[in-house]
């Protein structure tokens, strides 16, 4: 590894970082550098490694500290046994890199994590000094993401806080089961403690900036978790409800899904093949069911098969309302907010407008087709001014003409 020069560095830990999904980021306190007074900013609605919904492609240095590791994880690249190439960054390598990429215009933000070496707390102190030395020595007000170590000392997990603008602390595997078979050096009781503790720190600096001017802020972005779908028996219906759990319990920001992608020379006990990344898709949906649109754990369950898997041909919002026809349809014109959110296709801001518009005019077919991406899969479960369903809704072919139609995607259309 000490032969190796920080581009060739860079290409293995960049490629070695590209498993973690959990690098986009909102609410975060806003940091300029007018004036001519430090390094960066954090603005707009978030940073990720796509598109912002504001529509600004918005990118950070995504690397490993590090990927050696003293644990032999069985999904993990990196694991002990693993025959990869190893790198590893110094501290101010990283800083360096950082500063230089951002004069670049090249990223707005640092994502760093690492694997365990030595210990637990020396990775995390060699990740805490990161994060010190970018917001100290060199006053960068860009955006930082550092993934903690839960082994680690929790005073050492605090001061990431202090320096980062999110933490996360992965979960692993949705169930205890899985993470014993497939992690058995990591704790899910260790995992939890780590989490709590950073929860009631960040609760606490929250606190005293309300009572105190000069508080300095702690974590500002909150806190996330991410956790591996496909590698062990979880069903859709436990990951959710693990999910719903981590929110309440946790006050996280998001639950990251990272599909299972075989890996080579894998461990027996892995799946040979990967879960389709449909059904990672399908997660993510049904955690915005619960995030925006007030759907229970238990109501996102139900919409699962009898093999507890959401159906991956039509949204988890739509495979309910097939469950519960009894339900709708559901008149845009007199409906509360809590039914107008249930409508396959109605997304929140559709019903804000809708909401709004109804106030002054008779919602028409019309303008909820200037609403919606797809009037065709609302019309069985909504009723306007001009349009009701009369028997559509108890139609048994009815989840034939609302799935949405397979379509051939073209690479280089117009």
């Amino acid at each position: 590894m000490a032969q190796l020069d920080t581009r060739s560095k860079l290409a293995i830990l960049a490629d070695a970082a590209k498993y973690d999904a959990s690098c986009a980021s909102s609410g975060t306190s806003k940091r300029d550098s007018r004036g001519g007074k430090g390094i960066g900013s954090t603005e707009g609605m978030g940073i990720c490694h796509a598109y912002a919904p504001d529509g600004r492609c918005i990118s950070l240095l995504k690397i490993l500290l590090t990927n050696s590791c003293i644990f032999d994880c069985h999904y993990c690249i990196n694991r002990k046994s693993s025959n990869v190439r190893r790198a590893r960054f110094t501290a101010q390598e990283v800083v360096g890199l950082t500063l230089a990429f951002y004069k670049r215009n090249y990223i707005e933000g640092l994502f760093l994590s690492s694997g365990i070496i030595g210990s637990s707390n020396y990775t995390m102190e060699q990740l805490v000094e990161v994060a010190r030395s970018l917001r100290e020595d060199h006053d960068f007000r860009g955006y930082i993401h550092l993934k903690t170590i839960p082994d680690a000392d929790p005073e050492l997990v605090r001061l990431a806080g202090l320096h980062a603008d999110r933490v996360s602390i992965n979960v692993e595997l949705p169930t205890r089961a899985g993470l014993e078979r497939l992690a058995p050096e990591k704790s899910e009781a260790r995992i939890e403690g780590a989490m709590a503790g950073m929860k009631s720190s960040i609760v606490e600096a929250r606190d005293s900036s309300k009572r105190f001017k000069s508080a300095p802020r702690f974590a500002p972005a909150g806190q996330s978790t991410q956790m591996i779908i496909g590698a062990d028996a979880a069903d859709d219906r436990a990951i959710v409800g693990r999910a719903s759990q981590l929110y309440d319990r946790f006050g996280l920001r998001r639950v990251y899904y990272s599909a299972f992608s075989p890996i080579p020379s894998a461990s027996a006990v892995l799946p040979l093949t990967r879960p389709p990344l449909m059904r990672e898709h399908r997660l993510y949906q049904s955690d915005w069911l619960m995030r925006f649109y007030g759907f229970t754990p238990g109501e996102v369950g139900e919409a699962t098969g009898a093999d507890g898997m959401l159906p991956l041909d039509i949204d988890p919002k739509l495979a309910w309302a097939l469950k519960f026809r009894e339900r709708f349809p559901v008149d845009l014109n007199r409906a509360p907010k809590e039914e107008l959110l249930r409508v396959p296709g109605l997304g929140t801001k559709a019903v804000g407008r809708i909401l709004s518009s109804r106030r002054w005019r008779t919602i028409m077919l019309d303008d909820v087709d200037r609403l919606t991406v797809s009037i065709a899969k609302m019309r069985p479960f909504i009723i306007t001014g001009d349009w009701r369903p009369t028997l559509l809704i108890d139609r048994a072919d009815l989840k034939a003409l609302v799935t949405p139609k397979p379509k051939q995607m073209e690479l280089f259309a117009a």
